[in-house]
């Protein structure tokens, strides 16, 4: 495969792979100063999951400059924009500086002392509790702070401050990988190394534009040696696919019928690994009963597809000596999306390409630390992967932590989405969100709106105090940022890598670690959290919780083997430290034992399902969203704050339309479009494309105006929001 030229594609204009490996070419990455740094040390990124290590450069006691560590095995040397610009974002003049309590004659949020702050937050969410009962305060965290702090959140909240429910944003991303591995595999496991990228001779894309998503692992993917076929699942000709070896432009909300018709004709040919489904699964049989129906004939009018192109598919996949499924949020955030990951595992697990160099079903990260939150926010699990409604495992983890155990809960929390709703009914009267921005990303959002305004006291703890939801805040508490603190994050190959303090959060901000033990202190709580002193503290705590895991990393000893490894991927217990150092890069399921209590994966499946909505003669049109360029990240809460990235990409929200559309509607380019749903409509400059397909229409997920339209329907069984495809019309704007 060519390892030349890698184009970004940025709306702006292109953007070559220079801007990975010589970012000063676009004012990236520029060091203040000419001489050797007095100080580097190497750290770990803090926005997407891939986890690349970075040198913070000192000088005087001070950061001033960030570059790629060379030899750090994710990235070797490389770092996308948002990777090199991660420190200028912490200066911006909207940070939170101090404490904000909202004068209840004048309506202002106005500054006030942390005694003040945490009073009022104590008495408050009491007093709540005192009047309606525990259940009537919970908290939303995120995917964004360190393991460390999420781990004390959630012992805090839940085994603290009686809080019942409390969900994380990874809800939005990844809970849906979550629960198809968990159900698959008998618990959440990521199989794969990155280097996996550049040893499969078939690499199979699903839900994903890695190119603009995850640049560094695309690179990964250019570094493969092999003649390696890339096939790119997704309706819109994304900046992948337009570099794969094939782009399969399959209908909105198809994938689950392609990808069981994969599977029917890889048995109608025996094409299949009949060891490897004896000796390591179980349910086969069942499953080539049900996909026998999903032949291409039959089904390629719902994929848009012809059955020769099915059929091509599934050959190049049998012929493949080492495949490798990847997905993301194209997957995961559908109303059928874990049936759909599975789906995909079922593909890996049949064709016996699972455990071996090259392969596996792999589910890429969203967020920076979503895999920690997965594993230690005790949010809808207990503690490393435990579980609330095991009485066994309360009792493990309370006798490790030193508490009773009738502290800890013995039902699972409510998700995200049915936390907002009992807000709407009324009967969640206080919340406190956590380093998140659901008033931006949260689903039809307009919704969400109604139900805060409804809410007795909002707590927003997070570094800006710009957010559209610190603006609907009773108290905003300010935090430190990444960059500003200690602790892990967990990356997508389950790599823990270590997060460092190289600058001063500004003026009374406080790193969550230290707003949390204040909190505890306040509440009256404190002596159950006095070994929890600081984050290394409590990195030896969860080693503990771990021991006897699937995630079991107890043979870390401490942060600095971390340092001296550049990170070191679960599982890694006493046991294996007996052996000798980690290997560099490690996959799972090797020995073909999966961790259900026969040992075997499970094929899961489940006839599709139609959308809520789709097109009709009203909104004729499939509005799909994703990420609109690498130097944008979500919200934008961060890298909105950098002049250079924004430079990057459109400053105003933008639709990319058919060209044969346009026309058809008398739409110009660069003239505005209107784009309406049944809830709400919004207005956007006009892209004109070839890269979207006649009949849809695409809106990047980074502007606040995008969820004002999405609809809210979850997938059943991981409670993840649909975001990605709901019915639309287009209407051009004439000048007044």
């Amino acid at each position: 495969m060519d390892s030349g030229l890698f184009s970004l594609q940025a709306k702006t204009g292109p953007l070559s792979r220079d801007l990975l490996l010589e970012p000063s070419k676009f004012g990236l990455g520029k060091l203040p100063f000419k001489s050797t740094p007095d100080f580097a040390t190497r750290m770990v990124c803090g926005y997407c999951s891939i986890g690349c290590g970075l040198i913070g450069h000192l000088k005087n006691g001070q950061a001033v400059g960030l570059s790629p560590a060379t030899e750090y095995p994710v990235n070797m040397g490389m770092a996308c924009p948002k990777g090199w610009e991660a420190l200028e974002v912490l200066q911006a003049p909207d940070r939170a500086k101090a404490p904000l309590l909202r004068n209840k004659i004048s309506g202002i949020l106005e500054p006030c002392t942390w005694h003040e702050a945490l009073t009022s937050f104590s008495e408050r969410f009491k007093g709540i509790q005192n009047k309606y009962g525990n259940d009537a305060v919970a908290f939303l965290s995120t995917g964004q702070i360190v393991t460390e702090e999420m781990a004390f959140l959630g012992a805090l909240a839940k085994f603290g401050m009686g809080i019942l429910d409390g969900d994380g944003n990874t809800r939005q991303c990844m809970a849906t990988s979550a629960v198809a591995y968990k159900q698959s595999f008998g618990f959440d496991a990521p199989p794969y190394s990155y280097s996996d990228l550049e040893l499969s001779d078939v690499v199979f894309l699903i839900g994903s534009n890695m190119a603009i998503a995850h640049p560094i692992l695309w690179e990964r993917v250019l570094r493969n040696p092999n003649n390696t076929k890339i096939l790119v699942v997704d309706p819109r000709k994304t900046e992948t696919a337009m570099a794969a070896t094939s782009h399969l432009p399959i209908l909105p909300k198809s994938d689950l019928v392609f990808l069981y018709c994969l599977a029917q004709v890889l048995i109608e040919n025996d094409w299949v690994d009949s060891e490897y489904i004896q000796s390591a699964t179980h349910g086969y049989e069942e499953f080539a009963a049900f996909v026998k129906p999903f032949t291409p004939e039959s089904q390629s009018h719902l994929i848009g597809l012809t059955p020769e192109v099915i059929r091509e598919v599934v050959k190049i996949i049998h012929e493949g000596k080492s495949v490798s499924f990847w997905w993301t949020m194209g997957v995961n955030q559908s109303h059928e999306g874990t049936r759909t990951a599975q789906a995909i595992i079922n593909l890996a697990l049949m064709t016996g390409n699972m455990g071996r160099p090259g392969t596996g079903a792999n589910s890429i990260t969203g967020q920076c630390n979503a895999m920690g939150s997965r594993l230690f926010s005790n949010t809808t699990n207990l503690l490393g992967g435990h579980d609330f409604l095991n009485e066994g495992h309360r009792q493990k983890i309370a006798d490790l932590l030193g508490i009773d155990a009738s502290r800890i809960p013995t039902r699972n929390s409510l998700s995200y989405h049915e936390i907002i709703q009992q807000i709407e009914k009324g009967k969640i009267k206080g919340l406190w969100i956590i380093a998140t921005n659901p008033a931006h990303s949260w689903i039809e959002k307009n919704a969400l709106f109604r139900a805060f305004q409804g809410l007795d006291f909002l707590v927003v703890q997070d570094m800006y105090h710009s957010t559209e939801t610190a603006q609907m805040a009773d108290l905003v508490l300010p935090a430190a940022g990444w960059g500003e603190k200690d602790g892990t994050f967990i990356n997508s190959e389950r790599r823990i890598g270590l997060v460092k303090k190289i600058a001063k959060a500004p003026g009374h901000a406080l790193a969550d670690f230290s707003i949390f033990n204040l909190i505890a202190n306040y509440w009256g709580c404190a002596d159950l959290f006095k070994e929890w002193k600081d984050p290394e503290s409590v990195f030896q705590i969860l080693k503990k919780i771990s021991v006897g895991q699937p995630c079991d990393f107890s043979g870390i000893k401490d942060y600095l083997m971390l340092e001296e490894q550049m990170g070191i991927q679960w599982p890694f217990s006493q046991a294996d430290a007996t052996l000798g150092p980690p290997l560099v890069s490690r996959r799972l399921f090797e020995d073909r034992r999966f961790f259900n209590e026969d040992g075997k994966a499970r094929f899961i499946f489940e006839s599709p399902r139609a959308p809520l909505e789709i097109p009709d003669l009203d909104f004729p049109f499939w509005l799909l969203t994703g990420r609109g360029a690498a130097s944008q990240w979500h919200t934008q809460t961060r890298t909105g704050k950098s002049q250079v990235l924004n430079k990057l990409s459109p400053k105003s929200i933008y639709a990319e339309i058919n060209y044969q559309d346009a026309k058809d509607l008398g739409i110009a380019p660069g003239t505005k479009v209107r784009v309406t749903t049944r809830r709400g409509s919004l207005v956007a400059n006009t892209s004109i494309s070839h890269s979207i397909q006649k009949g849809q229409v695409y809106l990047p997920m980074h502007y606040v105006e995008t969820n004002c339209l999405t609809l809210a329907q979850f997938d059943p069984y991981s409670k993840q929001p649909s975001y990605k495809a709901c019915a639309v019309k287009l209407e051009p704007v004439r000048p007044e």
